[in-house]
């Protein structure tokens, strides 16, 4: 069932099962302001049912970057460009930019696992797209490439944490400041890629790691990724003891104690 269909975005939900696909081919999926919008408006739009997100792009590309004609005077229709925001207050652009992270922000929410299925290119704004996701199952013709810097410009859409949590600073810093390809083989050893497979074979390898991600109990899911997420920023001593406690919880909630 679609649940949204629009700027390039749909949505479509099958009992526990999110798909959010990019929709425009002819453009290798290229990102815009309302692309974003839809994007942030399809996560609020999840039901509660939903345990897995598959996001994935039509096409030869899942998405080639960020669309350069936000760079032109005239912009989107209806949009300021990039250039005229550029020349507004610090406030109003520091808020603009806010506002686009917002489609890039909920695909790590805790109630969730999002996998991205990339094909060819994920460039820039696309790179940090499957960035935003926890795992990434990728074709065998996957070109990863952080461009921003190469325009002189950063990658501001939440891509930064991401990928030095995945490769490590030394690595994320090589990798943006060149802006290189990151091919499959590549991104597989260096931990961008939780799995390669040929192109015809990505469709099926997501759906066997989305029926493998639903055997486990969800209440339990959720407790395990609430804690991966932590580790990052706590302590030895107090991740041990925020295991204690979610085991706490379990352990009551199998024993029919819970509140």
């Amino acid at each position: 069932m679609a649940l949204l269909d629009k700027d390039g975005v749909r949505l479509s939900v099958e009992d526990t099962v999110a798909t959010v696909t990019l929709t425009n081919p002819a453009k290798r999926n290229a990102q815009s302001p309302a692309l974003w919008r839809a994007l942030a408006e399809a996560g609020r739009s999840l039901p509660g049912t939903v345990r897995v997100v598959v996001l994935n792009g039509e096409g030869k590309s899942f998405s080639a970057g960020l669309d350069r004609q936000g760079f032109t005077p005239e912009g989107f229709e209806g949009e300021p460009s990039f250039l005229d925001l550029a020349r507004g207050s610090d406030e109003r652009l520091d808020a603009t930019i806010a506002e686009y992270q917002e489609a890039f922000t909920w695909w790590r929410r805790n109630d969730i696992i999002s996998i991205a299925a990339v094909q060819g290119h994920a460039v820039g704004a696309g790179f940090q797209l499957a960035l935003a996701c926890d795992l990434r199952v990728v074709a065998d013709d996957v070109q990863f490439a952080m461009r921003e810097t190469s325009l002189g410009l950063v990658p501001d859409l939440t891509g930064t944490h991401p990928l030095v949590s995945a490769v490590g600073y030394a690595r994320a810093l090589e990798i943006c400041a060149t802006g290189r390809f990151v091919q499959a083989e590549e991104a597989e050893r260096i931990g961008l890629a939780n799995l390669v497979v040929p192109g015809t074979e990505l469709a099926d390898a997501v759906k066997d790691l989305t029926a493998a991600l639903l055997a486990a109990p969800r209440d339990a899911v959720i407790e395990t990724k609430t804690l991966l997420r932590g580790a990052v920023t706590r302590s030895y001593e107090d991740q041990r003891a925020a295991e204690r406690a979610a085991q706490a919880r379990r352990l009551r909630d199998l024993a029919g104690l819970s509140d």
